[in-house]
């Protein structure tokens, strides 16, 4: 299995791609991350790849595997990442 691209390589991508240079890239990219984490309770979406939503989870009871004991997991916010299925369908092939 490949090993994932670096910041630098994407920013290094994007601006040959897009005839920028890296720095500009590499402040797009932050651009999008910041963006990303301030709309993301309202749901952020990146066309064609996904989008961050906000989802509550309920409160549960849990177990703990080494003793068996049950615990009580408090309700909380959490931040999922769904993935669009035209990224599904790029990656994985359409059935």
């Amino acid at each position: 299995m490949a090993k994932a691209l670096s910041k630098s390589q994407i920013t290094a991508e994007i601006a040959d791609k897009a005839g920028l240079t890296k720095k500009v890239a590499g402040e797009i990219l932050d651009l999008l991350a910041a963006m990303a984490y301030k709309n993301a309770k309202n749901t952020f979406t990146l066309p064609g790849i996904g989008k961050l939503v906000l989802v509550n989870r309920k409160a549960r009871v849990g177990r703990n595997p080494a003793t068996g004991a049950t615990i009580n997991i408090p309700a909380k916010k959490v931040v999922k990442f769904r993935v669009a299925k035209a990224c599904k369908d790029a990656v994985l092939g359409s059935k």
